[in-house]
């Protein structure tokens, strides 16, 4: 951890007029690259102030984060000095974050303040002073450092893959949320574009009540769903530096439309898969075979990193998909092969878009069949392994 005053002071003078320039700047017209330095400018202006406001903040930011809850949200935060600039522009950033994202419409905040690793908590609540992080600009691969300041203003310099040994607050979005809300978005805008995409979210669905009789009639022209749950996985590696906390993780499904010759695509929510070289037990339904051709399909996994502009992403997704197709002169005499095409197509395009610190590919698996049990299967990459159970589900009786 190195110490560097000359470059903190510089940084606190060239960070300051980052909200101003924002009010006057269309951030929805802002390419790529140009929204994640604004993105990584945003965090490093927040650490620096909540460095600077630590003394003010310190009783309620100990009483809202422990070991059982990481994390204080920008509501918590507020509330200490609902009606003061700082909590403006706390409000601020986080419209300014939701709007560079592309998820405005699909949740009200995301911002928040968490501590790096549940092991710092004792020994912050003890009395030992925080540094405040953010993650650099850029793709992870490529950071050389992490910064953080100190509660006097100061900058240091942070190993990126060796956990500090003293408290770290990290200026971050809420991970879930915004996948969850990223994953919403990328199914609006790849439907407005023709692309009538599946969103399985992993959270029980509560049913209406109905009338008993009529159910049971209707049921009678219902016929069974035959699917393919995910009942076991783990990743070797989820991608993820100490700074970046749990991984998010979600799946692209890939196939072809049951009824005409166009790509299927399809998003999963893995909310569960939190850290790597752990095994998971999910029991989640991640394949619906009536929405395929084939009775086969390809399963891309991916992992939420902090550039990621969803509607970009689902327009290159969509894309991508249909660029392979278009090539093909007589898809239907392929059959299920150009599956493989598609999703090679979309996994070359990804790590090398039009995004910065973009999702992380993490693994792939290729040709999963309908009714067809995958025990302890590794990925292409061997990044993953995971089993896979077909299961039919039959009407409510």
């Amino acid at each position: 951890m190195r110490p560097n005053l000359s470059i903190s002071l510089m940084l606190t003078t060239a960070v300051v007029g980052f909200q101003a320039n924002a009010n006057s700047i269309d951030l929805q017209s802002l390419d790529t690259a140009s929204k994640v330095e604004r993105i990584s400018q945003q965090k490093q202006q927040l650490a620096l102030q909540f460095s600077q406001r630590y003394q003010s903040l310190e009783s309620s930011l100990k009483n809202r984060i422990t070991e059982q809850h990481l994390s204080a949200s920008i509501s918590d935060i507020q509330a200490v000095q609902p009606y003061s600039a700082f909590s403006r522009q706390l409000q601020k950033a986080d419209q300014n974050y939701r709007t560079m994202k592309g998820v405005d419409d699909f949740t009200d905040s995301l911002i928040e303040l968490r501590i790096a690793d549940v092991s710092m908590v004792e020994k912050w609540q003890q009395g030992e002073s925080p540094l405040f992080a953010f993650e650099p600009a850029g793709d992870d691969s490529n950071w050389q450092y992490i910064e953080a300041y100190d509660i006097y203003g100061q900058l240091h310099q942070l190993d990126v893959y060796q956990l500090p040994d003293v408290p770290v607050l990290v200026v971050d979005s809420n991970g879930a949320k915004e996948l969850r809300a990223g994953l919403q978005a990328m199914q609006a805008e790849m439907q407005r574009l023709g692309q009538q995409t599946n969103l399985t979210i992993d959270e029980p669905k509560v049913k209406k009540k109905s009338n008993r009789v009529r159910r049971s009639v209707l049921s009678e022209d219902i016929q069974p769903l035959s699917t393919t749950q995910l009942t076991k996985i783990r990743l070797n590696d989820d991608q993820e530096p100490w700074i970046s906390g749990k991984a998010e993780v979600y799946a692209i499904i890939t196939g072809v439309d049951p009824s005409r010759a166009e790509p299927q695509i399809d998003l999963v929510e893995m909310p569960y898969l939190d850290y790597d070289g752990q095994d998971y037990y999910p029991g989640q339904t991640i394949i619906l075979w009536p929405r395929y051709r084939w009775g086969a399909v390809d399963m891309i996994l991916m992992e939420q990193d902090d550039g990621t502009d969803y509607k970009e992403l689902a327009k290159l997704l969509v894309s991508a998909a249909g660029e392979i197709l278009d090539m093909i002169p007589a898809p239907e005499l392929q059959g299920y092969a150009i599956i493989t095409q598609i999703t090679s197509k979309i996994i070359d395009v990804i790590p090398d878009g039009v995004l910065t610190n973009d999702d992380d590919y993490l693994d792939v698996y290729y040709t999963l069949m309908q009714n067809t049990p995958y025990i302890d299967r590794p990925g292409a990459g061997g990044n993953a392994i995971a089993t896979f159970k077909p299961v039919t589900i039959e009407p409510t009786e």
